[in-house]
């Protein structure tokens, strides 16, 4: 990029979103997604509810002590509190950066059965230009990547880093920071080394896109799934291993330049992705070229909207249990989480 000053403020914000042994927190679920969560806790699916549940994060007292950014999804960009505060002011006045969702689900990929392409690039500058003048710093983009079989092919890692790399191109000319997800996916009952397997693969195929396209990677974060076994395998690995390969993993596949890595929980319940991510500090920190963190979503706040379940009565209990394990997270964070 030519502008050395408009780089130099990229990678400033993408230092930002990793500092201070904090994370991020992705509130970012489209309306059908957080409407099935809705559904099964009991609560309406309604946009009124919605916005009721953002609140409760958003506004939850000392969420910046644990939180650098958050990741939100178009409706809560311009949605504001019951006292009429909007929540990206909320938001920057707890110290949070705030962030958005740019990707637009999933489509199948032609002539490959049960492989998914990501959408979202054919108006991606113009939703770009908008959210810069909102004052929206970071983006997310999600690729979908399937262990089945013979999965992933070749076409399937290819498209989907491609179109990453395009979205992060995008993102760094309007000067917003890109988080790339390339999400290997848990379901199935893979080993934890095919996870480790594909999971590589699909990495030095992004890093290879995101060069082609000069991407400058100081003002990056990735956000990968850990090195897991699938769900459904018949054997659980311990932290120590998943720590083991996941470092092995990023360390044989991701530039030192990066600015920093939020791994997404992928399914995880809270607990088990608190010692994974701890499990990584607390035994390789000093040997990782960049600040490795957390980006999650079910495993902060999930517990939060079962406490809450719609209701004023339940906004305190909640908020304590997002900041529980927000707090947790950054004890992970330091290698010094306890469960």
């Amino acid at each position: 990029m030519e502008n050395t000053d408009h780089m130099q403020q990229l990678i400033s914000t993408a230092k930002a979103m990793v500092a201070n042994f904090k994370g991020l927190v992705a509130i970012d679920e489209s309306v059908s997604t957080l409407n099935k969560r809705f559904e099964l806790a009991g609560i309406p699916q309604t946009e009124e509810y919605r916005r009721a549940y953002r609140e409760v994060l958003i506004t939850t007292p000392g969420i910046g002590n644990y939180i650098n950014g958050a990741i939100l999804f178009d409706e809560t960009v311009y949605q504001k509190t019951l006292t009429g505060i909007p929540f990206m002011e909320e938001l920057k006045k707890a110290g949070v950066i705030p962030g958005i969702k740019l990707d637009e689900g999933t489509e199948d990929l032609a002539g490959f059965p049960k492989e998914k392409v990501t959408k979202g690039l054919d108006d991606l500058a113009e939703r770009l230009t908008a959210y810069a003048k909102l004052g929206l710093k970071f983006a997310k983009w999600r690729g979908v990547i399937l262990i089945d079989g013979e999965l992933p092919s070749v076409a399937c890692i290819v498209s989907n880093t491609h179109a990453l790399a395009r979205y992060a191109a995008a993102c760094q000319r309007e000067g917003i920071v890109p988080i790339v997800e390339p999400e290997v996916i848990m379901d199935g009952d893979h080993t934890i080394e095919r996870c480790a397997e594909v999971t590589e693969s699909v990495l030095r195929s992004l890093f290879k896109e995101l060069h082609l396209l000069k991407v400058e990677l100081g003002g990056v974060i990735l956000k990968p799934n850990m090195i897991l076994a699938g769900k459904d395998a018949p054997q659980k690995s311990s932290p120590e291993l998943v720590a083991k390969l996941t470092v092995n993993c990023l360390r044989n596949a991701v530039p030192a330049t990066v600015a920093g890595v939020a791994f997404l929980s992928g399914g995880q319940d809270p607990v088990t992705a608190s010692l994974n991510l701890n499990a990584i500090n607390k035994n390789y920190k000093a040997e990782l070229p960049w600040p490795v963190t957390y980006s999650f979503s079910r495993a902060l706040h999930q517990p939060a909207l079962e406490i809450w379940k719609g209701k004023t009565e339940n906004v305190k209990a909640a908020q304590d249990s997002f900041l529980q394990l927000a707090k947790a997270n950054k004890a992970a964070r330091e290698g010094e989480f306890k469960s």
